[in-house]
């Protein structure tokens, strides 16, 4: 199993001493987390892009950029790109030069976002909204593959023979695409071949769980080869400590809080305790062993390779934040490692393969990435169901 560290860059009180950070502070704080989860060993970090209160993650190639200059091995995603809202041209030029800046880590999540408010500022509307992302999408591939491109679409102007700079340096870039309440995503993740990136964070395992067995019944379908999809799931938060009683004691106050901000939100929890969420949900809070059993548990259900946690401290002190990832790395993620096997993550490109891999093992890494519908395949019809309120992994609504 992969690890990555993700954040959404919310930028709010912090939910026990009610502090609020400056927003140049809390950019500081994304950075240096992006750091420490490349010196404690995560496999990546992500940021995700949100353009509504209480998030500052609008710019997330920007806030990438950055952090690829900070950094040099772990491998950078985008949680998600929300294609819908952009215009995939624009979209495509920021991320091939990330993908130079960054040495070929980049890793794109993409999606068609979720909240009102940034749907308005970019006049998206839930009729129109999974069409933008499929049609964006289909275009930012092609725009990533070819040197010219003649396209015609509904929601931006056509291109003809059209050239793109910089080229990309990984060809192609791998895309996951994220997923929580729609078969849509789902469905077109399945055509072209890409991995899916579960959300799995504001409900119980089950909803989320449909949704993997149709996007493994729609890969089939699409007639790529089952043992080649791959599937990534999150978490809703995370805190290890050495006894479960610790664990608890110390996130309890954290998650009183965050429940109170849901209320006042106008948003009711789906879990009314902490105990709740630890049994029913994908906060992982307690032990390691605890830790580990819950995470084989979900893999069973998902079959999930590559799992996320909240960058961020989210209540915990710097040296609580820190603790706990530590104990992540040292006592958690080898046995984890151990117990379910991943693929490579794709090679950077002009170095040797990592951890002995071999060169035929990036290929198969890659595989995901390459499938190119069949010529013969439809466009997946919108079966959009009015999205759920979500939850980002670190407790705000959205």
């Amino acid at each position: 199993m992969k690890f990555l560290a993700i954040t959404l860059i919310a930028h709010g009180p912090d939910p026990l001493t009610g502090e609020t950070r400056s927003t140049t502070e809390r950019f500081r704080e994304v950075v240096d987390n992006a750091v420490l989860a490349e010196e404690l060993g995560f496999d990546g970090y992500g940021v995700g892009e949100r353009h509504e209160r209480p998030f500052i993650s609008s710019s997330p190639p920007v806030v990438l950029s950055h952090i690829a200059a900070r950094t040099s091995r772990i491998r950078l995603f985008t949680a998600v790109t929300t294609l819908s809202l952009l215009d995939p041209v624009r979209a495509y030029e920021d991320y091939a030069t990330l993908d130079h800046l960054s040495g070929g880590r980049l890793e794109l999540i993409i999606g068609k976002g979720n909240g009102s408010a940034q749907a308005r500022l970019f006049h998206v509307t839930p009729e129109d909204q999974w069409d933008r992302n499929r049609e964006a999408y289909e275009l930012f591939r092609r725009l990533w593959r070819e040197d010219r491109v003649t396209w015609e679409g509904r929601f931006r102007p056509s291109l003809t023979d059209a050239e793109t700079w910089p080229r990309p340096l990984q060809q192609p870039i791998r895309v996951w695409h994220g997923s929580a309440t729609s078969k849509d995503s789902v469905d077109l993740a399945a055509r072209y071949g890409d991995p899916l990136f579960s959300a799995n964070v504001t409900n119980p395992i089950e909803p989320y769980a449909e949704l993997v067995d149709h996007y493994r019944e729609r890969w089939a379908h699409y007639g790529h080869d089952p043992a080649d999809a791959l599937v990534g799931a999150g978490s809703a938060g995370f805190y290890a400590a050495r006894t479960s009683q610790e664990a608890i004691a110390t996130y309890r106050p954290i998650y009183d809080a965050r429940v109170a901000l849901f209320r006042k939100s106008g948003v009711e929890p789906v879990f009314h305790s902490l105990e709740d969420a630890i049994e029913r949900g994908s906060i992982l809070v307690g032990s390691p062993q605890q830790i580990i059993d819950k995470v084989l548990r979900y893999h069973d259900r998902l079959g999930h390779e590559v799992m996320h946690l909240s960058a961020d401290a989210d209540g915990l002190t710097r040296a609580q934040h820190r603790a706990a990832l530590e104990l992540f790395q040292s006592d958690i993620a080898p046995v984890l490692r151990k117990e379910i096997p991943s693929r490579p993550f794709p090679a950077v490109p002009g170095t040797p393969q990592a951890d002995g891999a071999t060169p035929q093992d990036a290929v198969a890494a890659r595989q995901s990435t390459a499938p190119t519908p069949q010529s013969t395949a439809t466009t997946p019809q919108s079966t959009a169901t009015t999205p759920q309120s979500t939850v980002t992994s670190t407790g705000v609504p959205a």
